[in-house]
């Protein structure tokens, strides 16, 4: 009498297969989450609403390069728990965050302005005058 063996069909073998190989992503909770951004736009500048927690003016970078806009921040987060006598735990996170984002519209770079309230970065950006787009008439 002859032994049967069932072989799986591949499409159910490959999930099991990866699984083994692929680690599960951890983060730690304290970590920073990227820069969320809000985008309004009027006729005639864009508004923008970024948070970014834990960062100072100084540690804010703000780049306009045409319609391109990036915003990049090193945000340092400190614990401390502690007892009167010494202390006995200290976490402290230092890193880099970093967004960049297309407009439809160029940007006016000399009329930027950036305003930090409360953790939460506002921009305003005005549109450059005679950047929108035209139509060509082929002769």
């Amino acid at each position: 009498m002859s032994t049967l063996t069932r072989i799986e069909p591949i499409d159910q073998m490959l999930p099991e297969l990866f699984r083994r190989f692929v680690r599960p992503a951890t983060f730690e909770k304290d970590t920073p989450a990227d820069i969320r951004i809000d985008v309004t736009e009027s006729d005639k500048a864009y508004q923008v609403r970024a948070e970014i927690p834990g960062a100072k003016r100084e540690d804010i970078r703000v780049v306009v390069d045409g319609n391109y806009v990036s915003i990049t921040a090193q945000v340092h987060k400190e614990k401390e728990e502690s007892t009167d006598s010494r202390l006995l735990l200290k976490e402290t996170y230092v890193g880099n965050l970093s967004r960049g984002f297309s407009l439809a519209s160029d940007i006016d770079e000399k009329r930027v302005v950036a305003r930090l309230e409360d953790g939460i970065l506002k921009l305003t950006l005005p549109k450059r005058e005679g950047g929108g787009s035209r139509r060509i008439e082929v002769q």
